[in-house]
């Protein structure tokens, strides 16, 4: 149930309304501080007592339960350690393996095959209502796993006319969730990445130039991890044909400059603070010296835009873009079918893990 925030800001300013008079006797009457009103200040978050009565408030207002922590909901299995706390869908996994009768099937080690690419209009014809269910439920499992959010998103692009290759492929991820259906994301407790007791912010960020065999738009993908927990993660076909490797990796460098600019504005108004400029790491040194040089005229006029605002950004000191080496780079799995030896090797560096794996 979606709570109103108005309600919410009823019961922060009646909190407020009572720590003025009794601080200093100003009357109920008199404006408040006009200073933005959080429903919950980051003093109180983990306070029982605040957390108590605002749960009262909300029961007087909405008729709802406390059900206590959270366990299990839509398909998402929340466990809860001293290392931190694990996310995953086992169980919503395992009800789609059973529901189609693929609970038996042979599992595979990638949701894709190396550089296996897909056309439009090739081969036979499927049932379009069965491709669209079964995609539908894969979308929703990245969610959780993003070690299968290329694979699916490529299938995603032919909902419209699914032939025989494409179902071909969905049995694939379905085969490689037989495989890990326990795997899922953890968020260890206190990140390893910590600067001055702050959490730290890095990104990755990856283009597969001309991927897409029927329009030859580049595929993007980027992860965002803080404190080295791993919290964003996308993969995404370029709006534009891009008529280079470089700027195909520079407007991904682009998009990813952006999403981290985002999550840095939320932690501030967190009161997590970043101090040091946020690691963009990238494995094209062709678009890392764009970003360092203005003075490349014939070259980048077509990513004009980009180009300065990525620019200003280092300028700033709010970015910093370190090369990094082809296996080290973990978007590339957001962009391209990887072979099972490299494939398990980025997903081993990731937050994924399996708690349920006998150690």
């Amino acid at each position: 149930m979606r709570l109103a925030k108005d309600d919410l800001l009823q019961y922060s300013r009646r909190k407020q309304g009572t720590n003025v008079q009794q601080g200093t006797n100003v009357p109920m009457s008199q404006p408040l501080n006009p200073s933005p009103v959080h429903p919950v200040n980051s003093s109180s978050g983990n306070d029982p007592d605040e957390a108590s009565q605002l749960k009262k408030y909300l029961a007087k207002e909405f008729e709802i339960k406390d059900l206590g922590r959270l366990k299990y909901f839509l398909g998402i299995e929340v466990a809860r350690s001293p290392t931190g706390i694990f996310i995953s869908q086992r169980k919503y996994i395992l009800d789609l393996l059973k529901e189609i009768g693929m609970l038996g099937c042979k599992p595979t080690n990638t949701p894709i095959e190396a550089s296996q690419k897909l056309m439009a209009g090739v081969g036979r014809k499927v049932d379009k209502e069965r491709y669209q269910r079964l995609v539908g439920r894969l979308i929703y499992l990245t969610h959780m796993r993003p070690d299968v959010t290329y694979a699916v998103s490529i299938v995603s692009q032919f909902m419209h006319d699914p032939r025989t290759s494409h179902m071909e492929v969905v049995y694939r991820i379905l085969r490689y969730f037989k495989s890990s259906p326990r795997k899922g994301l953890l968020f260890a407790r206190n990140g390893y990445l910590k600067i001055d007791g702050h959490l730290k912010i890095e990104a990755y960020t990856d283009a597969d130039w001309a991927g897409s065999i029927d329009d030859r738009r580049s595929t993007m993908g980027y992860y965002k991890f803080i404190g080295g927990n791993l919290v964003i993660w996308r993969s995404k076909k370029q709006t534009i044909v891009s008529r280079s490797i470089a700027e195909a990796e520079y407007r991904a460098m682009a998009s990813g400059v952006c999403e981290v600019l985002w999550l840095r504005g939320i932690m501030h108004e967190l009161g997590l603070m970043q101090k040091n400029p946020i690691l963009l790491y990238c494995d094209s040194k062709v678009a890392i010296n764009i970003a360092h040089n203005l003075v490349q005229h014939d070259r980048t006029k077509h990513i004009e835009v980009a180009r300065h605002f990525i620019k200003e950004k280092l300028l700033n000191v709010d970015i910093c873009i370190p090369f990094v080496r082809f296996e080290d780079q973990l978007a590339d799995v957001l962009t391209k079918g990887l072979s099972s030896r490299v494939f398990e090797s980025i997903i081993s560096k990731m937050s994924m893990s399996n708690i349920y794996a006998s150690s």
